[in-house]
């Protein structure tokens, strides 16, 4: 892949082109990542009874289903969210991932995993009590996921 930087002072907006032969999953996680990029998508539309808050992305430890209710935990509070989980997965950044049919985790948050062969496996944070549990299914590729991630640190 080529990338190339071109500077017009007197361009009115920042405008990136993506050009290619063909559409694949790797350019639409390209526009997906370029599009979660922007200032105006740090925040989440969150609300904790009567009041709506607006909660940076990086404060996320993780979203949970709880009956119907989707559930936003901060390492402090519990907010909720109108939006649904797959909603979430589409529309949230790269360091956010599915690690069960009801949870997405911030792959930043994450401290430890507890490997539990007959169940789901625990899942802890940095800086706080609160645990998550990724699925079986979900359980390598979390683990492929994070190496990745470690790898450019």
């Amino acid at each position: 892949m080529k990338v190339k930087i071109e500077i017009d002072p007197f361009l009115p907006q920042d405008e990136i082109l993506i050009r290619c032969s063909q559409v694949d999953e790797r350019i639409l996680k390209l526009q997906q990542a370029l599009n979660n990029a922007g200032p105006e998508k740090n925040c989440i539309s969150l609300q904790d009874g009567d009041t709506g808050y607006y909660v940076p992305l990086d404060q996320i430890l993780f979203f949970e289903t709880e009956g119907k209710k989707i559930q936003a935990h901060t390492a402090q509070k519990l907010y909720l969210t109108e939006l649904r989980l797959y909603e979430l997965e589409e529309n949230l950044p790269g360091h956010f991932m599915r690690i069960s049919k009801s949870t997405i985790v911030n792959l930043d948050h994450i401290y430890s995993i507890t490997k539990n062969l007959s169940a789901s496996s625990r899942v802890e944070f940095y800086g706080t009590a609160k645990k998550a549990y990724v699925s079986r299914n979900y359980y390598k590729a979390l683990i492929e996921k994070l190496g990745e991630r470690r790898k450019r640190l």
